[in-house]
């Protein structure tokens, strides 16, 4: 994907997926990029404020930068944007008016800038909060990425849509009437984000009577990988890198 024409002297900003946490599935064309780029632009998260709906460390582009590892450019330089997790919003954009701002001065100067982002760029990530801000000004590319839902699905090997199905991916931090609502439009459904909106959760999928076909993958492909049952897991709270696949028959192929 390409958008925005730009000065053709500047530099390309360039979203690279990392995939969901196992370094072997990043692309080639993500990892050719990553030895040649001369800039790298990461997410450092803060320390989140009590009950703050991100994750308790590291930030998605931050666990992006230990994916990437030694694959990265030795002499590239690294722009460390600092993300604070909060409820406040404002505070989050303006980490991303500083950071794109330093992103600029070097896209300007004829560098190609690559952002990595855990998972795919565009399924809830940080890059394209960076990209719309920087759109217009810059060309912009994007490397797609695995996502967690797909490498989950791929872990458990369980399908998730097939023939005429619906599949929605949906955030748990919305109120619990929306979260019924969405799930009651779909046959399969990934809830991402989930955190302390567990119980919330096991509500939703109970009233609807779809607990028993749910699975709870938390940290996918990584090595503190967590798999089971919904109706195994005993915990009243969640990491933020967690999600839930369900589908109405149980899986998509029956």
């Amino acid at each position: 994907m390409a958008a925005g024409i730009g000065d053709a002297a500047a530099g390309r900003l360039i979203g690279l997926g990392m995939g969901p946490g196992d370094p072997e599935l990043i692309t080639l064309k993500a990892a050719r990029l990553l030895a040649s780029l001369p800039v790298i632009a990461h997410i450092h998260a803060e320390t989140p404020e009590a009950g703050a709906a991100g994750p308790a460390s590291g930030g998605e582009a931050g666990l992006a930068r230990g994916i990437a590892g030694d694959l990265i450019r030795a002499d590239a330089t690294l722009i460390a944007i600092a993300m604070p997790m909060r409820e406040d919003r404002a505070a989050g954009a303006a980490a991303y008016d500083a950071g794109a701002a330093r992103i600029a001065g070097h896209l300007a100067e004829g560098h190609d800038v690559g952002v990595l982002c855990e998972g795919d760029p565009l399924t809830f990530g940080s890059f394209m909060y960076l990209a719309a801000r920087l759109s217009g000004r810059f060309r912009i590319e994007v490397v797609p990425g695995i996502t967690s839902m797909t490498a989950a699905a791929a872990r458990l090997v369980l399908p998730l849509a097939a023939r005429t199905d619906s599949l929605a991916i949906i955030p748990a931090t919305l109120p619990e009437a929306e979260l019924a609502r969405r799930l009651d439009a779909a046959d399969g459904a990934a809830f991402l984000k989930i955190g302390r909106h567990l119980a919330k959760l096991r509500r939703v999928l109970t009233a609807a009577g779809l607990a028993d076909h749910a699975w709870y993958v938390e940290h996918a492909t990584r090595p503190e990988e967590r798999i089971l049952k919904l109706s195994m897991l005993a915990d009243d709270t969640a990491p933020y890198f967690s999600l839930i696949l369900v589908h109405r028959r149980g899986e998509a192929t029956r």
